[in-house]
């Protein structure tokens, strides 16, 4: 018998270019999202974070700072760690998994962003104030505990 994590770890960024506009992708299944991904056994988050935008969206990015933690409590499990960061370079490259990428406004990204779970995480990251907020939500229905 293998054990299994009891948690899946996953870090999601928003990440901002010097003119103010914020990075999305394209996810075949869930649409417009913040670039996203699970954090590989023996990984920091910050790496993962960065090679997770840089697979997904072709560009790298500096001074990330943890603004949002968010627990998924019902199966399966999740912790998805959520950063502010800054472009630092590269262009925009589509990949096998984000066929779309794309720089936009907040208002579009308000839009564009319509997967309850990652409209809210959005909406968590825009209104960040500099305080780390904790969040939790359950699916199946989707519902904020706190």
């Amino acid at each position: 018998m293998t054990d299994q994590p009891k948690h899946i770890l996953v870090t999601s960024g928003l990440i901002r270019n010097d003119g103010g506009e914020l990075l999305l992708v394209k996810h075949r299944l869930r649409g417009w999202e913040l670039p996203q991904g699970r954090v590989e056994e023996g990984e920091g988050l910050i790496f993962a974070l960065s090679r997770e935008i840089l697979e997904e969206t072709g560009v790298t990015v500096s001074h990330a700072r943890l603004a949002v933690i968010w627990s998924k409590v019902t199966h399966p499990a999740a912790v998805i760690f959520c950063f502010v960061a800054r472009y630092a370079s590269g262009s925009l490259q589509p990949s096998e998994e984000t066929p779309e990428v794309a720089w936009c406004t907040d208002a579009e990204a308000r839009r564009l962003v319509s997967h309850p779970v990652n409209r809210d995480r959005i909406h968590s990251l825009l209104s960040h104030n500099g305080i780390l907020q904790l969040r939790s939500y359950a699916t199946g229905p989707y519902r904020i505990l706190n």
